[in-house]
């Protein structure tokens, strides 16, 4: 499997010819790695329902016909922007995108997108963590989410191979947190996501990583662009 971070929370996921895409957001990340225009992908994951996570997902599914996966408060907002590819899913549920298995898992954070032009937030369902399932590998993304209890029963009921945990503060967990999330899940590997994309974000992912060493987790710091072959 080829892991691509693209910037923010966005990783794209690639094996025998399909891929999939989490968190799309590109255009208006000032640390995106790639254009909305050059996405391909078979399937779009979404956590949660906030811009910076919603992104670019309409127009790379009516572009590249990719089918959107989200709660379905989500999944019928995109509907409403003429995306006609979704899946509606809930926590607890398990979805089959016919080559990998998507589980959504609970994160503690909060979800909607904002109108500016009408005043007006639109509620999308709770925010997410996602498990993928793929080729033999399971894969956490953690969504944006703060510390929470249950993220050692997640570790306890899933052997991770690779986790996305948020490191970046202020929206979500900070650095200290994040280790301890990372020792409560359990994972061989740990990538950061969610930092630096903007200035509350800022964060020192290499001296995380070395964080997660000393605890006997693998840490691996992937700048927008990088590529992880597992």
């Amino acid at each position: 499997m080829i892991v691509t971070f693209l910037g923010h929370a966005c990783v794209k996921l690639e094996q025998d010819g399909r891929s999939l895409i989490i968190d799309p957001y590109l255009t208006g990340n000032p640390l995106a790695a790639a254009s909305a225009d050059d996405i391909q992908a078979d399937h779009i994951l979404l956590t949660h329902g906030h811009r910076d996570h919603v992104g670019d997902t309409v127009s790379i599914a009516k572009r590249t016909g990719a089918q959107v996966v989200g709660t379905p408060e989500l999944a019928t907002f995109l509907g409403w922007q003429g995306v006609d590819n979704t899946v509606g899913m809930n926590i607890g549920g398990t979805y089959d995108l016919g080559y990998a298995k998507v589980k959504m898992v609970q994160a503690f954070h909060s979800s909607g997108y904002t109108l500016d032009d009408e005043q007006r937030i639109v509620y999308l369902g709770m925010p997410t963590g996602l498990i993928i399932t793929w080729g033999g590998l399971t894969l956490l993304h953690a969504g944006d989410t703060g510390l929470f209890g249950d993220m050692k029963m997640i570790g306890e009921r899933n052997d991770i191979d690779l986790a996305f945990i948020p490191i970046g503060d202020h929206f979500t967990m900070g650095p200290e947190d994040a280790l301890t999330a990372a020792e409560w899940l359990k994972p061989k590997q740990v990538v950061p996501v969610h930092y630096d994309t903007f200035p509350p974000l800022r964060q020192d992912a290499a001296a995380y990583a070395r964080a997660l060493e000393q605890k006997g987790i693998k840490g691996t710091v992937l700048k927008p662009g990088d590529r992880l072959e597992l």
